[in-house]
């Protein structure tokens, strides 16, 4: 299989299926990091969009000093922040925020989101990098410009928060599903 990186080298030598292939390896992942913050599927979906375009119109001066999938998550979080800052300015003129769809949504899952909306943004963040984008602790700090020993901290303390806020929601809702706070193991251990 072709790397990620010597597939970008290609798109950017004028490969359509390089980009292609590219895009059928990243879709679904940044498609799931920008859902997951911004909790609106059609902007999710617009956004993945946007992430690609980037990746088009800057191809001519990728150099390969770090790995794609670290490269587009940095894209994806500027795109998210330029989100947001947007849907603050809108916010203050009025506008407000769009509903998450908790309806769609079983309890645990609900109650992860809201335990997470409670965390520091940063802490946050790289729990997210590193939980669902399975994000190493050095693709992290590189991505993030902050020492690998932060990035293992933050997230220590990031853990600790969330579990603490979900067995309190399990103290508070007994009859709900209380397996909702036990910690589960990563999909990856400990680096």
């Amino acid at each position: 299989m072709t790397s990620d990186e010597a597939l970008m080298l290609e798109f950017r030598g004028g490969s359509r299926a390089a980009f292609e292939e590219l895009f059928a390896r990243y879709s679904k992942p940044l498609y799931g990091f920008f859902a997951r913050r911004l909790n609106n599927p059609e902007r999710a979906e617009d956004l993945t969009q946007e992430a690609f375009l980037a990746v088009i119109r800057a191809a001519s001066r990728y150099e390969p000093r770090a790995l794609v999938r670290t490269y587009l998550y940095g894209i994806a979080l500027k795109l998210v922040a330029a989100e947001r800052r947007k849907f603050l300015t809108s916010g203050i003129s009025g506008q407000s925020a769009p509903e998450p769809r908790s309806h769609e949504a079983p309890d645990s899952v609900l109650w992860v989101r809201q335990a997470l909306e409670r965390l520091d943004t940063a802490d946050r963040e790289i729990l997210m990098l590193r939980e669902y984008e399975q994000l190493s602790y050095s693709d992290i700090a590189e991505l993030l410009r902050i020492p690998v020993n932060t990035v293992r901290s933050r997230l220590f303390r990031s853990r600790l928060a969330l579990k603490s806020y979900l067995e309190s929601e399990a103290r508070t809702n007994p009859g709900q599903r209380a397996d909702a706070a036990q910690p589960r193991p990563g999909r990856r251990g400990m680096q």
